[in-house]
């Protein structure tokens, strides 16, 4: 028996950027298409019991009045709401202060410097999206913000939606790490970003480590009473926090294997590495990915172990990020000059130890990749959950292939049974794990991967977006 819409819950979900591509069209007008990844997935199993609106800058700055009302008109086609920005505000809110500022510090970077300028142009994007958001809401609406660009919305939110006599439970997810309080407090505004989460109801994260750490700066730079499990009492109210494990959609992969396009590149790409062990890494451009100590850890490997030379190849995938930054520019830097030197010295006229692709690889060719690697290599120094290591188990069924993970991702919290983890700085264990995973026998690869299967069929994207609304719904609004 279907719902009907009017017995559908209402559910705003914000985040920085609209799950959405907006294009101008050569007539002038705008057209808006709905992405198939992401939090758009997450959500997907939730359409038959809840009706969405989405809030979110649209990626553009647009000034005429006309144009403002044509890309509203296409994105609520969606039901996306834009939130329109200046380039210099979005510029100074993403690159100023999510991303060089709370991004390394949420990581464990250390050394970075404060500016007043992005703390204030973070603060106004923030006030501009509570002032969207509140002014659409209806009474008793869920709310769901994401991530760590919008820290200080909960709180905006809740002093406007009061102003306006409405009452709607607010969720928070963050999809980073959250550092331990000593950590967190070097941040000169950590109290303020803490006082806008803790207007949340709902606080989630993907680890249990990260909410604890979490609760533990509540109580460190806050004084807030942590003492009731997984609640935190501030300013007179009570504040759920939980781990929701995020996930993917395991089917997608499944699906698009199955594409003829899609078997002959398999095919192809078996041919091509007949007699040759591959070892596949999927990163964004990114510090915390561990690129650097990834690649150094793969020389280590080929130094220790010279009976692997020509029988063995990293295929590295470096998904560009954040250009425009420096400290992303003299990452990509680096890495390929760490790359000219492990090819340089273990290169032959018969085999290429390393390829790098420094671009975005299409869906269908990434599946291949997955399906045909033997080895999938992750060496992020912190990582919130890392979705690559679900996505590579999603396309092994046939092969077993052998997950070499960080201890520092989220998803070694619950993937190390069934996966080698090792420490992402120390080049030596980068290396045995390499070798253990080419070496390994069939029946313990057959026996990791299952519990690895399991764990990623289990905990779906959707199972994620339905258990944190379950969990919101059931909040009061207080």
């Amino acid at each position: 028996m279907s719902i009907s819409e009017s017995a559908k819950q209402n559910l705003i979900v914000v985040s920085n950027r609209l799950p959405l591509s907006v294009k101008r069209a050569p007539d002038g007008s705008y057209q808006s298409s709905i992405s198939s990844g992401g939090l758009v997935t997450s959500l997907s199993g939730l359409t038959k019991t809840t009706k969405f609106r989405w809030f979110g800058w649209p990626g553009l700055e647009v000034q005429k009045e006309s144009e403002i009302e044509e890309v509203k008109r296409s994105l609520g086609e969606h039901d996306a709401y834009p939130i329109f920005l200046s380039d210099e505000l979005a510029h100074d809110h993403y690159n100023g202060f999510s991303n060089q500022i709370l991004w390394p510090s949420l990581h464990y970077q250390s050394g970075v410097i404060f500016k007043d300028g992005p703390w204030e142009a973070y603060r106004k994007v923030n006030e501009l999206f509570a002032d969207s958001v509140a002014e659409a809401a209806n009474d008793g609406d869920l709310i769901w913000v994401h991530d760590y660009h919008l820290m200080l919305l909960p709180k905006l939110l809740r002093e406007r939606l009061a102003k306006q006599g409405k009452k709607c439970p607010i969720g928070f997810s963050l999809h980073t790490p959250f550092p331990a309080a000593d950590f967190w407090r070097a941040l000169p505004v950590s109290k303020e970003l803490l006082e806008g989460l803790l207007a949340s109801n709902l606080v989630g994260f993907h680890t249990d480590e990260y909410k604890q750490n979490f609760i533990d700066s509540c109580g460190l730079v806050l004084g807030a009473d942590t003492n009731i499990p997984n609640k935190i009492q501030y300013n007179g109210r009570l504040i759920l926090t939980d781990k929701f494990i995020v996930g993917i959609d395991p089917q997608k992969f499944v699906d698009t294997k199955q594409e003829s396009d899609v078997q002959n590149r398999i095919g192809q790409l078996k041919d091509r590495y007949k007699g040759i062990k591959v070892i596949l890494g999927v990163d964004r451009l990114d510090y915390i990915k561990g690129l650097t100590q990834k690649l150094i850890g793969y020389e280590t490997f080929l130094e220790q172990h010279p009976e692997w030379r020509g029988k063995v190849v990293l295929i590295q995938v470096a998904v560009p990020s954040r250009e425009d930054v420096k400290e992303y520019k003299d990452l990509e830097t680096e890495i390929s000059t760490i790359v000219g030197k492990i090819n340089g010295k273990y290169a032959s006229p018969d085999s290429t130890p390393l390829i790098y692709l420094h671009r975005s690889i299409p869906f269908p060719e990434l599946t291949a990749l997955y399906s045909v690697a033997d080895v999938c290599l992750l060496a992020s120094t912190r990582d919130g959950m890392n979705l690559v290591s679900f996505e590579y188990v999603a396309c092994q069924q046939e092969n077993n292939g052998v997950l070499a993970l960080s201890q520092f991702t989220g998803a070694a919290s619950f993937m190390k049974d069934g996966a080698l983890t090792f420490h992402p700085a120390n080049p030596n264990e980068i290396s045995e794990a390499v070798n253990t995973a080419l070496t390994m026998p069939d029946d313990k690869r057959k026996a990791n991967y299952q519990k690895l299967k399991d764990f990623i069929e289990y905990n779906t994207s959707g199972r994620w977006g339905e258990t944190f609304v379950s969990t919101l719904s059931g909040c009061s609004a207080k």
